[in-house]
Order: C-alpha cells, then sequence, then structure tokens
C-alpha cells in the first residue's frame, strides 16, 4: 500500500502489556461498454464461497509443479522456473497462468523454506530477488528464500497503458474515470480472477510444488495482508510469520489513520529541526485555501517512506514547501505534487497499476458503496454520503474531501461489479507472529498494525520510532526484530 486523535494532537495507543527490548517498543497480543456484473449478486456470492471452499480444500488431480527450472539470469545461487495454476480458480472458465517462481538452491537449509512476499498490489517477486536478498542477508544461512510473481505482476503483468501512464505506483493520486473504465474493458470478464483469494491458492499451489510441509511467510506492505489471508486459510501451513508495514484485513479506502498521523508526523519533524512553525496548523490552511489536500498527502505519504524525518535530503523539502503556501506561495508545493505525479516512468513489469486496481477493488470489503458487486450506479451517492458523513476532526489536518478524493476511492467507484475477494474461513491467527512498524508510515499507519497485533494472541508488535514505510533492510533495529524472531 503507498499507501493514518484529536484535531491536533495524537493519542497514546496502548495495548495490554509492553517491554522495552534492545531501544525498542515492543508490544506484544498487544496494503463492450461497462455495465452491470454478468451474475446477479446472489450467483457472485455462490461464485465467493466456492472459491473459498476451493482455495481451502486439498485440490485434486497431480501435485503442482514447477517447469522449466534453469539457473536465475543475474541472480547467482537461485534457480527460477514456472508456477502453472488456473485461470479461473472457480473451474468457470478454462486456461492457466505461468508464474515465474525463483527459488534460492540451499535446499538443505536447517530452518526450512523463507516465502517473501511483496507489496502493492502491483509489485512483481523474481525481479526484487537482488535487493530482497541483501536486506535479508543475515537469515539466508538457515533459510531457504522463495520469491513469486504474484498473478497479473511481474513477467505477466497487467499492462493498462492509460492507467499505468496517470497513477503509476501510487495508491494517493487518483486516476480519470475513462482510464479505470479503458482498463475494466481491456481485462473484461478476466477481472473477476485477481482477488487475494487467487493468489493464496497459487501460494498453496507452489507449497505443495515446493514439497514443503509448513514454511515461514515475511510480507512487506500489501504482503502482510496476503500473508494473513494465507495463515488464516491454511494455518496448519505456517510456521511463523513477520509482518512488516502492516495492512488491515479490512483496508480503510478513506485513509483516514494516515490522514489523521499526518499531523503529528510533521510537528515530530519540525520539532526536531526547529523549523519554526506549526506544520500541522499551515497544512490545515494550506489545503483548505487551494484545494489541494488529495495532492498534499500524495506528496507526504511519499516522503513518508523515502524521508520519514523530512529533511528534504536527496527529496522535496516538505517543510519549507508547506511554509510557503502557508504564506501565500503555493507554486512551488504544486510543483512538487506534479513532479511527482504520472507513471511514464514506472514500467508494468515493476508495478501493474492495472492489477493494483483490480485486485483492490475485489478486496474492499467496507468500500462507502460496501463491497465490490454494488452496482455502478450506487456508487457515486455512497461516495456523497460518505463525505458529508466524515467531520473535520476526524481526517484533520485534511478535510473530508481529501478521503473520499484519493486514488483507491476514485478508481473503485469506477470500476465495474466484479467477484469480491471471498473472506478466509478463520478469523484469528494462533502461530507466532512479529508485526514491525515504523510510527512515521502514513502508508501503512501504526494504527493499523496496533489493531492487528491485538487479534493475535502469539503476536508481537515492534515499533520502530522515526521510520516510515518497508523497515527490513532499512533499519537497524527492525533488522534486529526480525533476527532475533527468525532465529532464536
Amino acid at each position: 500500500m503507498t499507501g493514518e486523535f484529536a484535531d491536533r494532537e495524537e493519542p497514546q495507543m496502548r495495548a495490554p502489556r509492553a517491554r522495552h527490548w534492545a531501544g525498542i517498543v515492543v508490544t506484544g497480543v498487544v496494503c463492450a461498454m461497462l455495465g452491470p456484473a454478468s451474475q446477479p449478486a446472489s450467483a457472485e456470492t455462490a461464485s465467493a464461497e466456492a472459491t473459498v471452499a476451493r482455495v481451502a480444500a486439498t485440490p485434486a488431480g497431480p501435485r503442482p509443479r514447477l517447469t522449466d527450472s534453469r539457473p536465475c539470469a543475474g541472480i547467482a545461487g537461485f534457480t527460477c522456473s514456472y508456477l502453472t495454476v488456473p485461470r479461473d480458480r472457480t473451474g468457470h472458465t478454462p486456461g492457466t497462468l505461468r508464474l515465474p517462481v525463483a527459488v534460492a538452491d540451499n535446499t538443505a537449509a536447517p530452518r526450512g523454506t523463507l516465502l517473501m512476499l511483496s507489496g502493492g498490489p502491483g509489485q512483481p517477486g523474481v525481479g526484487l530477488v537482488p535487493r530482497i536478498r541483501q536486506r535479508v542477508s543475515y537469515l539466508l544461512n538457515d533459510y531457504r528464500m522463495v520469491m513469486i510473481d504474484q498473478r497479473g505482476t511481474g513477467e505477466g503483468a497487467i499492462d493498462c497503458e492509460r492507467l499505468q501512464a496517470e497513477v503509476g505506483s501510487s495508491d494517493i493520486t487518483p486516476p480519470s474515470r475513462e482510464a479505470v473504465r479503458e482498463c475494466a474493458r481491456q481485462l473484461g470478464q478476466g477481472r473477476h480472477h485477481y482477488t487475494t483469494a487467487d493468489t493464496v491458492a497459487d501460494l498453496e499451489d507452489l507449497r505443495q510444488a515446493l514439497d514443503v510441509s509448513r514454511w515461514t511467510i515475511d510480507g512487506v506492505s500489501y504482503g502482510t495482508f496476503v500473508a494473513q489471508h494465507y495463515a488464516l486459510t491454511f494455518p496448519g501451513r505456517v510456521s511463523r510469520m513477520v509482518l512488516d508495514s502492516v495492512v488491515p484485513l479490512d483496508i480503510d479506502p478513506l485513509y483516514v489513520a494516515g490522514l489523521r498521523r499526518t499531523g503529528w508526523m510533521l510537528r515530530q519533524a519540525c520539532q526536531e529541526q526547529n523549523c519554526g512553525f506549526d506544520p500541522a496548523a499551515a497544512l490545515a490552511g494550506v489545503v483548505r485555501r487551494y484545494d489541494n489536500g488529495v495532492g498534499v498527502f500524495d506528496l507526504i505519504v511519499i516522503a513518508s517512506i523515502v524521508d520519514p524525518k523530512l529533511t528534504g535530503e536527496g527529496y522535496f523539502p516538505v517543510l519549507p514547501l508547506l511554509r510557503l503556501a502557508a504564506q501565500g506561495e503555493p507554486e512551488p508545493l504544486n510543483q512538487a505534487i506534479a513532479a511527482l505525479q504520472g507513471g511514464q516512468d514506472t514500467p508494468p513489469a515493476e508495478y501493474s497499476a492495472g492489477l493494483h486496481v483490480a485486485t483492490l477493488c475485489a478486496d474492499l470489503v467496507h468500500a462507502p458503496w460496501g463491497n465490490s458487486m454494488a452496482p455502478l450506479w450506487q456508487r457515486d451517492a455512497a461516495v456523497a454520503e460518505a463525505r458529508r458523513n466524515l467531520s473535520a476532526r476526524q481526517v484533520w489536518p485534511f478535510e473530508p474531501q481529501t478521503a473520499v478524493g484519493n486514488g483507491i476511492v476514485q478508481a473503485c467507484r469506477y470500476w465495474p461489479p466484479a467477484r469480491a475477494n471471498p473472506q478466509p474461513p478463520r478469523h484469528r491467527l494462533t502461530m507466532p507472529v512479529l508485526l514491525i512498524n515504523g510510527d512515521r508510515d502514513l502508508s501503512t499507519p501504526l494504527e493499523w498494525a496496533v489493531e492487528r497485533a491485538a487479534q493475535m494472541p502469539r503476536g508481537e508488535l515492534v515499533i520502530i520510532p522515526g521510520m516510515g514505510h518497508s523497515i527490513q533492510g532499512r533499519n537497524a533495529a527492525g533488522d534486529q526484530a526480525v533476527q532475533h524472531f527468525l532465529l532464536h
């Protein structure tokens, strides 16, 4: 995901027990013309339930296997191959997909197999192996690392040219209605086959193809969402999990928690830099005066990923830009926003905007209009009602229009009815789980991680002060926590 309580104060988030460990706050237990859907709602619901049943059941027929194995080009010590899976997990439509897989060659790793799940949705797996291998190198003498291109990504990426050009890899940048509908027309009925439950079933096929009885899963951002759904569907197949930058099971498309947390983040950075003004109050004034809340939030979310202390080194100086805009000079701020928007430099193989929309719009459980089966004619009124029901206090220093104007809401309000993501058959994760989250992450805000950790009886939440999105390989304390959890 790119992606979170009083107006001016960040509340203290508490959990049943807490301890300090190696300087890290650790709390335990605490991502033809479009018309109505092709089937009526009752048939879509039946299809969703059938998908859950097919995912949870032991598949009939021969065991899945990896084919066309060969050394991975440019990735020493890894073998690349393909996993062939059904395109339609309900069995209604024939056809298959070939998903690239990369597997480390240390087959006798003493602690077994480590499945690494990338984010998005939209990121590939195999192409990220060199980067991820470096980030978790301290684990790879003990674990055999595996990555897969989830359906619709990487080598088989969905390529919706206009949508890709408009939004690239951003959750927040709103696409045009025309780009969304063009992408949906391109996919046709295939749009039904990119839910997280489809990916969960693909991962179970991968586990069987690797001939491992249980594995460890490490997911980042949207990868944490996939990991949780897999573990809830196949709990006996997961030894333990690491969830880095946590996405909840019930994604909030309005980003209320991230909008609220922005003021706290800005004030923390200002205090560290002695910036000499109140950036949260300045932001509140700017977005109301210039009606650019979505763009400003997009800018700050990206900053929370690459420059969470907002130093401006190698990136846009957010605090000075806000100050200038508050003083009546919005042009530099708006130029910075414009420079970040668009995906002309983001090829689909690196991040598929089409897959991102197809998956998120199916996965949403509580969009303003309900789930993905809601007819298009209901959605505009539902967005307007959501706007009316949000108070300024709920999203300060932003305003309610920012919440309903972000890219997830604006893309999914135009995405045609599709089969909803089937929900996993269980609701509590009982295996050991390590959750790690930066306190300045606005893409997957800390509130989400606190919420999920509280639902895990063997969950342990490690909060990394001063960090934003995606911790592993970028923060020594976070790596120490993962190393302790997985190697001791």
